[in-house]
């Protein structure tokens, strides 16, 4: 996610005041079975990761019928009440809004978190366990913060089936059928400050 989220609720809200919320706050908020959580920003590492992987993740579904969105884009797990900023999503053949939200997607076919210590529990436990009730999510893909890691949990008829990868593998995300190789993502250009780089 793109920030840890506050363990202790803003507040109880409907659905369409947390909207009324969003349209005006320069910060962003998840929405969990009708209360309100603030998110705070990422490191320079947690954004680097971020858009590389966009980056990436974009250049090989070149001229294929699917897109790619950053963490500016809600997905709204309709049957669980809730709605959130994953790292990244992917979207192929048509994309459905929200019922109750015109700006929310309820059909990703693949969603990224890119881990950080204070969300790595919650992207894992309780964001897990709504992401996985959406009906068109063929993969979960969870990118380390603090080693060189991909792993993914990919639907499997009614089971999830995970795999983790280290350096020098290849990662695939099904459902998009992206190849990612780990060093390729974590590689930097810069001198210092990436992680693994020192």
């Amino acid at each position: 996610m793109l920030a840890p989220m506050s363990a202790v609720p803003l507040r109880k809200a409907s659905y369409e005041e947390y909207l009324a919320l969003e349209r005006t706050s320069e910060t962003k908020h998840e929405y969990v079975n009708g209360e309100i959580y603030a998110m705070a920003g990422g490191t320079p590492e947690h954004g680097r990761l971020a858009a590389k992987l966009a980056r990436l993740v974009g250049n090989a579904l070149t001229g294929r019928p699917c897109e790619v969105f950053s963490s500016d884009v809600r997905v709204r797990v309709e049957s669980r009440g809730r709605s959130t900023y994953p790292d990244l999503s992917i979207v192929c053949s048509k994309l459905v809004a929200s019922s109750d939200d015109a700006d929310a997607i309820t059909n990703p076919m693949v969603i990224v978190e890119v881990l950080s210590p204070p969300t790595e529990q919650h992207d894992r436990g309780d964001k897990w366990a709504h992401y996985r009730r959406i009906p068109s999510l063929a993969c979960y893909v969870l990118v380390g913060h603090d080693e060189r890691s991909i792993e993914t949990y990919r639907r499997d008829g009614r089971r999830w089936v995970y795999e983790a990868f280290g350096p020098g593998e290849v990662a695939v995300i099904a459902g998009a059928e992206v190849s990612l190789a780990v060093d390729e993502l974590y590689a930097s250009a810069l001198d210092e400050g990436a992680l693994g780089t020192g």
